[in-house]
């Protein structure tokens, strides 16, 4: 099965396509969709759906994982960031994807065993689990890439 996982933003938005056979995985790509700052948010959410729609077209997965959104101060950023998300899940849906959604928590947990892990952490076990050479840069993509992974755990127990 082939899965992308989403860390999303307005600025950047990471994304790792991985496949998963048989427990396994196996890295496609992984990279981020960057925006310019100062450009107008409705055109950096054309950018996000245009580039995103591109690499889906690109590497055909069947699944998307996304963050859910957690802000706890600044409720603008909170604001541009959800209308950034849901231009990404509107690109899956019309990509025909399933679309899978998981908390902070959550991926934490499929990830490392633990909950309250910390970024080094999550980037290190990311590392190992898909035996990579180093830590993927921007933490986005990093991110978006443990995202797939919890995607690919929680739908082999719902699969199941």
């Amino acid at each position: 099965m082939r899965i992308i996982g989403i860390d999303p933003g307005y600025a950047i938005v990471g994304y790792g396509v991985l496949d998963y056979a048989g427990n396994r995985f196996r890295v496609v790509d992984y990279g981020a969709v960057t925006t310019p700052a100062g450009l107008a948010l409705e055109r950096r959410i054309e950018i996000i759906y245009d580039e995103l729609s591109g690499i889906l077209q690109t590497y055909k997965p069947q699944l998307m994982g996304i963050e859910k959104l957690f802000f706890t101060t600044n409720q603008k950023t909170a604001i541009d960031v959800a209308q950034a998300r849901g231009a990404t899940m509107l690109c899956a849906v019309k990509h025909g994807l399933q679309l899978c959604e998981y908390t902070p928590l959550q991926v934490k947990q499929a990830v490392t065993g633990y909950g309250k892990a910390d970024k080094n952490q999550m980037q290190q076990m990311t590392k190992t689990l898909l035996t990579l050479p180093t830590v993927p840069k921007p933490d986005d993509t990093a991110d978006a890439l443990a995202i797939a992974i919890c995607c690919a755990h929680s739908y082999r127990a719902i699969d199941n």
